[in-house]
């Protein structure tokens, strides 16, 4: 069993408040779960408007499959916001 894990930094210059930014963090978060089917969350800096930090993780068999996984979220995220994508740390294992 192969695990891939991976916690994406967005930046959110537009949100001025918490209620704006749980409403892309849901949208997004939701989008990426239906379209991918993997665990998805808000995982850090709940309490900071502007920052958005995601994490998701994917089983599967193969490393190179978790890798393509990973890659194809990362790029389906940033197509599917206006944050701007400040730095994604992932990890297969």
């Amino acid at each position: 069993m192969i695990i891939g894990s991976c916690e994406v930094t967005f930046h959110a210059d537009w949100v001025t408040s918490l209620k704006e930014k749980r409403m892309v963090v849901k949208s997004l978060v939701e989008k990426t779960r239906h379209k991918f089917n993997v665990s998805v969350a808000e995982v850090d800096c709940q309490d900071q408007h502007k920052i958005i930090v995601i994490g998701f993780v994917c089983v599967t068999n193969e490393k190179r499959q978790a890798d393509s996984i990973i890659q194809h979220i990362l790029r389906f995220m940033e197509q599917n916001t206006e944050a701007e994508m400040i730095s994604a740390e992932f990890e297969v294992f």
